[in-house]
């Protein structure tokens, strides 16, 4: 096995609140879940049974406008309740027996807040008019892992080095890390090499002294990507130069091996056989 130093984590975030804009850390706990906390709730769309996402704009490209944060450190045991900022200026947390209305009222669809994901759960994803993605100008259903409120992976981790490719290839475009809604942002030693963690796919990612990530697959970019988003306008130039110059891809997706405490700036290591 070889073992190297590829970087370091130049921010951390986690998103309480599925689809809503999430929060910077300093420091959490990785649990075999991924970040303690991270997508720990969701909104259940009443009418279809489908879990709200703004995968599909067209019904909830406006969760992008609430931004979610705990009202304090999450501990192993427990969640605290979950704070949202809401669009019109106002903000309601979790434990309010009113939630689930209120949110009902601003998205103008009826919708329950979920503290658990059930065993069995799905969300509608579009896919816009783009060359190079699938299914375009159609709607499909993406069945969650079971239990999980996640897309597919329990960690998320992207680089500046692509991000800053991918700005080199569309200047016009934000390629602003929140359009990738990423846990990790990994600094590389080298900003030189294009797509660099691409090449990390079937490794391991050892961050400080405990956790460990396996790197299952790259991360193909969908349409969230292209949204209106904390000061970020509607661009679908985004997700079609990623498609152009990466298949689609940008980031990788990982699975918890360890657990343990990872900070901003703590080493990563690349491990592989």
């Amino acid at each position: 096995m070889t073992r190297s130093v590829v970087g370091s984590i130049a921010t951390l975030w986690r998103y309480p609140v599925k689809s809503m804009l999430g929060e910077e850390l300093e420091f959490t706990d990785v649990t075999k879940q991924g970040l303690l906390g991270d997508r720990a709730y969701a909104l259940l769309d009443v009418q279809s049974g489908r879990i709200a996402s703004a995968k599909n704009p067209k019904k909830w490209a406006k969760l992008l406008e609430f931004q979610a944060a705990f009202t304090e450190a999450p501990l192993k045991e427990t969640l605290p309740p979950v704070k949202v900022e809401l669009p019109n200026g106002g903000s309601l947390t979790s434990e309010e027996i009113d939630t689930s209305s209120i949110l009902s009222g601003l998205l103008g669809r009826d919708v329950q807040l979920l503290s658990s994901a059930p065993q069995t759960a799905s969300l509608d994803q579009y896919w816009p008019n783009v060359e190079g993605t699938a299914h375009q100008e159609t709607t499909t259903e993406l069945v969650l892992p079971s239990g999980t409120f996640f897309d597919s992976c329990s960690v998320h981790a992207i680089t500046t080095a692509t991000l800053a490719r991918l700005q080199e290839l569309y200047p016009e475009g934000q390629f602003d890390l929140r359009r990738f809604r990423p846990n990790l942002l990994i600094k590389p030693v080298s900003d030189e090499a294009s797509f660099i963690e691409d090449a990390w796919v079937g490794g391991v990612l050892a961050i400080g002294d405990e956790v460990r990530l396996s790197i299952d697959t790259a991360c193909p970019r969908c349409v969230v990507t292209t949204l209106a988003q904390s000061g970020l306008s509607t661009d679908l130039g985004i997700l079609r130069t990623t498609a152009q110059h990466n298949n689609v891809i940008a980031g990788i997706r990982a699975s918890v091996l360890q657990s343990g405490t990872i900070r901003r700036n703590d080493l990563v290591w690349l491990e592989s056989q």
